[in-house]
């Protein structure tokens, strides 16, 4: 629960770092994610796994695309959020458990149990209905929850414990945040070297560091102790609170179009956490 409600109340967070572009705050975001990391390995003494994580070529190519994809989330997020389109990003984490659902049929051969089949074919209505009735395709909300999904699909294939995959994939990334960062400093293009730079502005880009690394390992360690169903029924606590924030506090105008297919997803939701729930209560009680 403590990291779906982090999650939530991220829209708070990167509207303070609005000063900045998305590909700063990405920057930000790699390099001292990787920071983090770095520290808790030294202090975990956990190097022996990296170093092995390294020295496989397939695990190492699992976890650039995995650090690849989890970035363009990242900055699809920051982007959305900080352009006035919080509501859609919601959307995207509404729909994203439905797009995994949907990956694992289509690309590991998992069969579709009818309810998850039903909520999917809502969710990809709901596109439909944004599409026709605003005239646009959502690519903020397919963007993000394509991303994720995908990313999921990667790290299924991944052996590392949490810390060593966040490590890896986030240092595997790291020159692409921190060339980039060095450019803008170079250049004189950094927010910090501009008239909004601050020292409490440095501090918080410093900080989406530990800020995105401490739900991450909250949420490998939570989801061993927990029933798979109470995590997929929890999961939904995030893009409800990042909803109601981008309608109550953002007042971001929420259209017509946009409003029916988020009933739409609702209702997908519905079902799919409704399958869940149906699905747990048919399997057998283990008796000790």
């Amino acid at each position: 629960m403590a990291t779906y409600l982090i999650w939530g109340a991220f829209p708070l967070y990167f509207k303070l770092l609005a000063a900045a572009g998305a590909l700063e705050v990405i920057g930000y975001r790699i390099v001292f994610t990787a920071a983090t990391c770095l520290v808790l390995v030294s202090v975990t003494r956990s190097w022996p796994k990296v170093a092995a994580v390294l020295r496989s070529p397939r695990q190492l190519g699992t976890f650039i695309a995995s650090g690849l994809l989890i970035t363009l989330n990242w900055l699809t997020y920051v982007y959305g959020v900080n352009s006035g389109h919080a509501a859609d990003a919601a959307l995207g984490y509404f729909i994203n458990p439905l797009v995994t659902v949907a990956l694992a049929a289509a690309v590991l051969g998992e069969r579709l149990r009818r309810y998850q089949g039903v909520a999917i074919g809502l969710a990809g209505l709901a596109v439909v209905v944004m599409v026709v009735m605003q005239g646009t395709l959502p690519w903020i909300s397919l963007a993000l929850a394509l991303t994720f999904g995908l990313y999921g699909l990667v790290k299924h294939e991944a052996t590392a414990d949490a810390l060593t995959g966040l490590t890896v994939e986030s240092l595997v990334v790291t020159p692409l945040g921190l060339g980039y960062l060095v450019w803008l400093a170079a250049t004189g293009g950094s927010v910090l070297q501009g008239a909004e730079g601050s020292a409490g502005l440095a501090v918080l880009l410093v900080a989406a560091g530990p800020v995105t690394a401490v739900p991450l390992l909250l949420f490998a360690s939570g989801a061993r102790d927990v029933p798979l169903t109470t995590v997929g029924l929890v999961q939904f606590v995030s893009p409800i609170i990042q909803f109601l924030m981008a309608w109550a506090v953002f007042h971001e105008e929420i259209s017509a179009g946009r409003w029916t297919a988020m009933v739409l997803v609702w209702v997908a939701v519905l079902v799919f956490c409704a399958d869940l729930v149906l699905q747990a209560r048919r399997r057998p009680r283990v008796r000790g």
